[in-house]
């Protein structure tokens, strides 16, 4: 039979992680990683575009696993992440990205065109950039809902002591403090001794 769990357990231990908080921040995070791969595709030139624009591209599949599954947990998505991002790059080889891209726009950013070897490390950046932002956030919220579960106070009547959920009832309650408050009752007030009238002598009856 499992021990019961108690009040003080019960407000010590943190809450669940909720998955449409983390779905929402994962959104959040994929229309950025966007709304940044446009800006570096369109305004970005150089050599340092298309290297930022790979590890984007890798950071941006990693939010939508964790939109999928916000369970997952940072290496997993990241890993999961890296190989979407590798087989894009090796189905390039056959063409039929190419094939693709010449007919519609989004497919030429999706799939890409032309394969390039120095494309998987950048790749393996992103994904290690993400999975690094993703086991820090899900470090802060473990903290906050730590704290938040240290700040809940405890019932007062309990004080120490562990009495089990399921066993509460107020009138158990009631009669506990009245029974300690006696107890404090009776130790502060000092025992009197009866006094006896003192015995005559018989001189004194003369």
């Amino acid at each position: 039979m499992p021990a019961p769990v108690t009040r003080q357990a019960a407000a010590v231990r943190p809450a669940a992680v909720r998955p449409a908080a983390v779905r929402l921040t994962a959104a959040a995070a994929a229309l950025l990683t966007v709304a940044a791969g446009l800006v570096v595709t369109y305004a970005g030139s150089g050599p340092v575009a298309k290297p930022v624009g790979d590890c984007l591209y890798t950071v941006l599949l990693h939010t939508l696993i964790v939109a999928a599954a916000p369970r997952v947990r940072p290496l997993p998505a990241a890993g999961l992440a890296f190989a979407l991002s590798a087989g894009v790059e090796l189905a390039q080889l056959t063409g039929l990205p190419a094939a693709l891209a010449g007919r519609s726009t989004l497919a030429r950013l999706v799939l890409g065109t032309t394969f390039n070897a120095p494309d998987l490390l950048w790749y393996a950046a992103g994904a290690a950039l993400a999975a690094a932002a993703h086991a820090a956030l899900a470090a802060a919220a473990r903290r906050r809902r730590g704290g938040q579960a240290r700040k809940t106070p405890t019932d007062a009547r309990f004080g120490s002591n562990q009495t089990s959920v399921g066993s509460f009832s107020p009138n158990a309650s009631r009669r506990a403090e009245r029974s300690s408050g006696w107890q404090r009752t009776a130790r502060r007030r000092p025992r009197r001794r009866a006094v006896r009238p003192a015995r005559r002598s018989s001189l004194s009856r003369r």
